[in-house]
């Protein structure tokens, strides 16, 4: 039987975190710790961390980018990580995370791949990332042109296409490409409905 192939450019780590309330202050102590050490290790690119808005419910999203997905099972193998998960104890009420592959992939809403030992899902084809895109970002332009349009007519035209151009990408990165993905998931990823 074949291995499956891991990917083998660069590679981000999505953790999802939901702190104890009585904790934010260990826990920020705690991510820049964490953070710091993972920036020492080989093929690491850089970290993210947004920070909750709500406070009684304090969920932190990290992103943790690598060259390749070896460089960051590396790194998530090491001592130096084990450890600081070990420190993490008291600290985290709930934890989840995702390898993507990095592209138009950090949109979707991937279907559970990897349980039970089968091999991960491949992204969907190039055609179906360039329908699911379109379908997603013409919208959200007429929709940026009818909400904004009246409102940016002053400004000199770069600065409004900027402004219009964070408008959709604040909204195509969430509700709307996780939402179409999610939805057109059977298109997308045939093979998981057939697990």
């Amino acid at each position: 039987m074949e291995q499956p192939q891991t990917p083998s450019g660069p590679i981000t780590l999505v953790i999802s975190e939901v702190v104890e309330p009585s904790q934010v202050e260990a826990y920020e102590a705690w991510t820049k710790g964490i953070n710091r050490d993972a920036r020492k290790f080989d093929g690491f690119l850089g970290v993210e961390v947004i920070r909750p808005r709500d406070h009684d419910h304090p969920e932190y999203v990290v992103i943790v980018k690598f060259e390749s997905y070896d460089r960051l099972r590396r790194w998530l193998i090491s001592p130096i990580y084990r450890d600081w998960m070990d420190q993490s104890h008291g600290l985290i009420a709930a934890r989840s995370q995702q390898h993507l592959p990095n592209g138009l992939e950090l949109w979707f809403t991937l279907p559970q791949a990897r349980s039970r030992g089968r091999d991960p899902l491949p992204p969907p084809p190039y055609y179906k990332q360039v329908v699911l895109g379109v379908l997603a970002v013409y919208p959200l332009i007429l929709l940026a042109n009818a909400l904004l349009g009246p409102l940016l007519g002053g400004l000199p035209p770069l600065l409004g296409l900027f402004i219009s151009v964070i408008f959709v990408s604040a909204l195509i990165t969430y509700p709307v490409m996780p939402w179409l993905s999610k939805g057109l998931g059977f298109w997308l990823y045939p093979r998981a409905g057939r697990r």
